[in-house]
């Protein structure tokens, strides 16, 4: 068995082979391996004996679940109309601009990410972006430039 195998025989002994277990297994794969690739998806329909037509269903109609290799920093900028109205464009250009991606692209060394979702949760303090499990709230484009240089340094030990 390989890793992939492994991993999803392991999420599946945890949360059983029934068709309701299948989002959990779905985001076990991705917190693990950061994205669901096809091989993925088809080895978790065999596991689960569920069509992989319906494991691809599943993993396409959530936002947090990818489906294609994303960065080890996930940026998710929120697009409510709150978040749209307190300024989600600014924030946007701001990390477009400092990243050198567009919305959708993540940098060629693999380390960031940028997306959209729907709401986080935070409208009383918007614009919201999370970093992958990082909230971060009450954004201006100074204080993501900040929150991103964070991000860009090494790790000094």
């Amino acid at each position: 068995m390989n890793p992939v195998q492994d991993l999803i025989k392991s999420l599946a002994e945890t949360h059983g082979r029934k068709r309701e277990n299948l989002l959990p297994i779905l985001q076990g794969v991705v917190e693990k391996e950061k994205y669901l690739s096809e091989y993925a998806m088809i080895e978790i329909a065999r596991e689960l004996e569920l069509p992989s037509a319906e494991v691809y269903g599943t993993a396409t109609f959530y936002s947090f679940l990818e489906h294609r290799k994303m960065g080890v920093y996930t940026i998710r900028v929120c697009k409510t109309i709150t978040c749209s109205m307190k300024g989600k464009n600014q924030i946007l250009e701001a990390i477009e601009e400092m990243l050198k991606i567009s919305l959708g692209e993540s940098t060629p060394d693999g380390k960031f990410s940028l997306l959209q979702t729907n709401c986080l949760g935070w409208c009383h303090k918007a614009p919201a972006m999370l970093i992958n499990n990082d909230v971060y709230t009450e954004l201006t484009p100074e204080k993501v430039r900040e929150i991103l240089k964070q991000y860009i340094q090494p790790t000094q030990n």
